[in-house]
Parts: structure tokens; C-alpha cells; sequence
């Protein structure tokens, strides 16, 4: 852990020598820098409507209140990411025909191609957080973070 001078500070036991500590605190500077990145494309986007691109990508056309349970968010919180998207062309809502309360997302063609974006500015941003480990501990972190990954159902 860096002090924020950068220089190295003492480990310290306890809680923040557990895994979840780690994960968490790690994961809040990689959702800030890529918030940032996200910045540079200047349409308001935010990690979580990349979130709601991904989920619509992984999988078959579905309902605003199936994605908000897939990405364990408020039902409202899913529209109002789908209304930003929408303007911006990244996805399509559509009545299901079986029943019209339903609303179901489908990623466009824009939204493949800003995920594309997306993409390659968390390539840049994994490469700069891993930048000290070696190729076979780059392998190793992915493979540990994919199985954790799976074993809670995340993409």
C-alpha cells in the first residue's frame, strides 16, 4: 500500500490484510481511473452504463427489470442508464410483444462500437495497474479474478 506521497507505508495486519479489503479498495481506484477514461469520450457516461452495455452484449435481447436483477440495481436506476443510452444510440427499447408492460434492450450497432471504445481504454488502464507484475502473474490474477468472477454469476 502507497501512502499519498507514493512511497511504500508498512503493511498493516487486520482488516486490511483480507482479500475483500484488497479487492475493494483496488477496485474503487479502478473505477476512478476508468471514470476517467469514460470522461474523455465527453457523452456523460459512467461506469455503470458500460455495466448495462456489457450485460446487454453477454446475452439474448432482455427486460429493463431482468438487467436491473442481473446487475443487482434499482429497477429505476436501469431506466434511467437506458434513457441515456438511448439518446445516445447505444441501445434500442422495444414493447415486448408477450407483454407490453415489458421493455426490452438490445444493444446497437452504436453501443458494439462504443463498447469497442471501452474496451480499449480498460486495456490501457489494465496494462498501467499491472505495469510492475510479470506476464505469468498477469495470467494468474486474470485466472483467479475470472473464477471469482464466475462463482457469483459477473461476466
Amino acid at each position: 500500500m502507497s501512502d499519498v506521497t507514493g512511497t511504500a507505508s508498512p503493511r498493516l495486519p487486520g482488516l486490511s490484510a483480507t482479500l475483500v479489503f484488497k479487492l475493494g479498495t483496488l477496485g474503487t481506484v479502478a473505477t476512478d481511473r476508468f471514470t476517467r477514461a469514460l470522461e474523455t469520450f465527453d457523452l456523460g457516461l459512467k461506469p455503470k452504463h458500460i455495466g448495462l452495455l456489457v450485460a446487454l452484449g453477454a446475452g439474448a435481447a432482455t427486460s429493463q427489470q431482468e438487467l436491473a436483477a442481473r446487475m443487482g440495481v434499482a429497477p429505476s436506476l436501469v431506466v434511467s442508464l437506458a434513457d441515456h443510452l438511448e439518446e445516445l444510440q447505444a441501445v434500442r427499447r422495444v414493447r415486448d410483444p408477450q407483454d407490453r408492460r415489458r421493455q426490452v434492450l438490445t444493444l446497437t450497432d452504436e453501443g458494439r462500437r462504443l463498447l469497442d471504445r471501452c474496451e480499449t481504454a480498460s486495456r490501457d488502464l489494465d496494462a498501467d495497474l499491472t505495469a510492475e507484475l510479470t506476464d505469468a502473474q498477469r495470467a494468474a490474477l486474470g485466472e483467479a479474478l475470472q473464477l471469482l468472477a464466475d462463482r457469483v454469476g459477473l461476466p
